[in-house]
């Protein structure tokens, strides 16, 4: 499953095999052995909380041929994110590699050899900057002692730089491919003993100048995604799974389907024990020569439904049952002063309820995945984000020892959380063991994607506010509630985890002397997932928006009371707030400073004009969030015309991650982030009736098209202080205020306040 291109830095998979035989050609190169394996690292926080924590050997990263090629084992996957490019970036600048001489590779799933391999939380840079620094300075260093002992020469007297060792003295010179066999013998230097680039002398590191190395691949075609892989004499297969989640085949009649040219054999799935948590839920499976006659095979199926226990799940009536929870007491889960004491000597009371409903990831390409066994060992090859959990789930399901399983990873088109969950590699495997081992791939339509999709949650959030004679909130009350992710892994969980509600509730940064949070309960009935930003998204449209609300009511500019209700420059360790969750990272490294997080908001409202006229119709507004260790804000510009159809001139974002490596991906990203924000704000939602997903396809369940887009994103990039400082995340930090500043800036070109999304027909009302 190697695939070559014609570009100058190309992407492969790389197996086993591949690594030994470059060995065998006296590469530097990196297979090691189990002893050779860095200790997983057991602190708190952070990466190295993770099983398996990270890694920074060079010899599991850096492999250097005879001709000079560096090649760099990217051990993240690549959905458009830029992660290939921005790994091998780090590790070439602390290398002193000559980029044209750079290429990839993508590790394939093996935690205990490299380290945490998931891709999510906006964390691969974020934990992967340091340890891919030091790989590099060590690989820089085993080369300038390989050159020192060549020259017999101390090795204070030798300098790597531009791909090649040189004795100062003499100026004689060694390229790195003279040197890789030796420096492959060497031990690596400790950690301690390493000494990194200043920063000043970066080439890449901070830099614009470097495209994506998947670039050229991917705008002429020859990129391999999920649904690109390809095996001898594979046969190809789609489900037809239970409509309501919980269900199960009660019969079915293949009789027709076997009648389709081309269809081979018809496969039951059972249904699993629910919670489900990454299983496949079931269903039967049509097995052809072809994905178009599995399809006309499938549509011939006559199957008998049992619905199970959510068949009578409907949104409406879920709406009215979580609004109805909103109203009541809750689970306290942050509580600060009196709350009740201070709404009752409030100068005013204002009260607001935010809808957001299911969403979809739906990627621009479902779910794909081919698996093969043989001889006892199982291949996949698959676009998923969670390689390491993908091999697991795959050995558990196939009763097969997990060091018998290899799942490689393709380039992922799109992937915002669904593909962390691998149920459609799972899916692949049955259906291989069920053709004695033959490759099979398993292909989701659009319409199996929105169907049985991993949801975001639907959720309402309650929020009062006591103001006091300024206007300002003295007393504050959320109520959350949201069916929880934990409800697919464990039985009738009623209540958000501290994960998700540290995205924004208990951690809230906000100058007011009375807070208090609370989750009252509510119920899954489909599968709850993980979504770009997660539970951000329904707190930072709730809170954003109602912050936006109570400077309405005190007649203040939106902008100024929101840094007053921020409140002055200070920082804030997430821990004293309770059991707060701070993405996993260390308080001491990542207190929350409302200085950033006021810096965002004050340059987003500089960029777009804040405060200049606007004709009838157009509005401007603002939103700021802290999430995934990093600061963003947003402000909007709308056009709603007469006829309510919004328009969005222009978008300013500004965004405070600290050290940014690959500034290009950030702005993308940012880009990124506005276009699915709007998609949200706009149309996007899944609704249903009868516990079946009513949208189908991209007809009713509507992503934004180029017409909904902004006319006009600019990207403000705060720079940090220093590559000292920790890195936060970039991939999802962008999403949680794009939507309350559209609203907010719906409200203040028409005076209609918006509170729950998508908008569809409210401006016409």
């Amino acid at each position: 499953m190697t695939h070559h291109s014609d570009s100058a830095t190309r992407i492969v998979n790389v197996s086993r095999r591949g690594f030994l035989a470059g060995m065998a050609a006296g590469a530097f190169i990196l297979a090691v052995t189990g002893a050779q394996r860095v200790r997983a690292q057991e602190k708190k926080f952070g990466a190295d909380a993770m099983p398996h924590g990270w890694r920074d050997d060079p010899k599991i990263f850096i492999a250097i041929d005879p001709d000079g090629t560096v090649t760099v084992t990217c051990h993240r996957q690549e959905m458009g994110q830029g992660v290939r490019t921005s790994i091998a970036m780090v590790i070439a600048d602390e290398l002193e590699a000559d980029w044209s001489k750079v290429r990839v590779v993508q590790a394939y799933a093996d935690e205990a050899h490299f380290g945490n391999q998931d891709t999510d939380g906006s964390r691969s840079l974020r934990h992967q900057f340091m340890p891919m620094r030091r790989a590099g300075a060590a690989a820089r260093t085993m080369l300038e002692q390989a050159a020192a002992k060549q020259w017999g020469v101390p090795i204070a007297q030798v300098k790597a730089g531009h791909h090649a060792v040189v004795h100062e003295a003499t100026q004689r010179t060694l390229g790195y491919g003279e040197l890789a066999a030796a420096a492959a013998d060497l031990p690596v230097p400790s950690r301690e003993s390493l000494k990194l680039k200043d920063p000043s002398a970066f080439r890449y590191i901070g830099r614009d100048t470097i495209s994506l190395v998947d670039n050229r691949d991917i705008t002429t075609g020859k990129a391999i995604y999920g649904i690109d892989a390809r095996a001898e004499g594979m046969l190809h297969a789609v489900i037809a799974r239970p409509p309501v989640y919980g269900g199960a085949v009660a019969s079915y009649d293949a009789t027709e389907t076997m009648k389709v040219p081309g269809v081979v054999k018809v496969v039951k799935i059972d249904r699993p024990a629910v919670p489900s948590e990454f299983q496949p839920i079931g269903g039967v499976a049509v097995i052809a020569r072809n994905t178009w006659a599995a399809i006309r095979g499938r549509e011939k199926l006559k199957i008998t439904w049992d619905d199970g226990p959510n068949a009578g799940y409907s949104s409406d009536s879920y709406k009215a049952e979580l609004e109805a929870a909103a109203r009541k007491p809750g689970k306290v889960i942050r509580n600060e002063g009196d709350v009740d004491e201070a709404m009752a000597k409030a100068a005013k009371r204002v009260t607001a309820e935010y809808y957001i409903p299911h969403l979809a990831q739906a990627p621009m390409e479902p779910p794909a995945a081919l698996v093969q066994i043989k001889d006892g060992r199982c291949e996949a090859w698959a676009c998923v984000q969670a390689p390491q959990v993908t091999r697991t789930r795959l050995a558990e399901k196939l009763g097969l020892p997990e060091d018998k399983v290899k799942v490689n990873v393709t380039l992922l088109g799109g992937g915002f959380g669904r593909k962390s969950k691998p149920d459609f590699v799972l899916e692949a495997g049955l259906l291989s063991q069920a053709m004695d081992g033959a490759p099979v791939q398993v292909t989701w339509t659009r319409e199996d994607d929105l169907h049985h999709s991993f949801y975001h949650t639907v959720s309402i959030e309650h929020l009062e506010a006591g103001l006091d004679e300024r206007g300002l909130p003295a007393a504050w009350l959320h109520r959350t509630v949201a069916p929880t992710i934990g409800s697919i892994f464990a039985p009738d969980p009623k209540h958000e985890l501290p994960m998700e509600l540290g995205m924004g509730v208990t951690n809230m940064p906000f100058a007011i002397p009375n807070i208090r949070s609370e989750n009252p309960e509510a119920q899954a009935h489909v599968r709850i997932g993980w979504y770009r930003s997660v539970s951000n998204i329904p707190h930072a449209f709730a809170i954003q928006c109602f912050v936006s609300e109570l400077a309405h009511a005190a007649g203040r500019d939106p902008k100024d009371y929101l840094l007053d209700v921020i409140g002055p420059a200070r920082l804030i360790d997430p821990t004293e707030q309770g059991d707060v969750w701070n993405y996993g990272e260390d308080p001491r490294l990542y207190p929350i400073d409302t200085g950033r997080l006021r810096r965002v908001v004050e340059t987003a409202a500089k960029g777009i004009g804040w405060g200049r006229q606007l004709p009838k119709g157009r509005g401007l507004g603002i939103a700021g969030h802290y999430s995934f260790v990093t600061y963003a804000a947003v402000a909007a510009e709308v056009d709603v015309g007469g006829d309510g159809k919004l328009a969005i001139p222009r978008v300013d974002i500004a965004v405070d991650c600290g050290p940014q490596v690959n500034p290009d991906r950030i702005r993308a990203q940012m880009q990124g982030a506005v276009v699915m924000g709007v998609g949200m704000a706009n149309a996007s939602e899944i609704s249903f009736r009868n516990g079946r997903a009513e949208q189908d396809n991209f007809d009713s369940y509507m992503v934004p098209r180029i017409f909904d887009a902004p006319k006009e994103i600019n990207v403000h990039l705060i720079p940090g202080e220093s590559y000292a400082q920790p890195l936060g995340g970039v991939g999802e930090p962008g999403l949680p205020p794009v939507m309350p500043a559209i609203l907010n800036a719906v409200f203040a070109a028409t005076g209609k306040r918006i509170r729950q999304v998508p908008i569809g027909d409210q401006l016409r009302a």
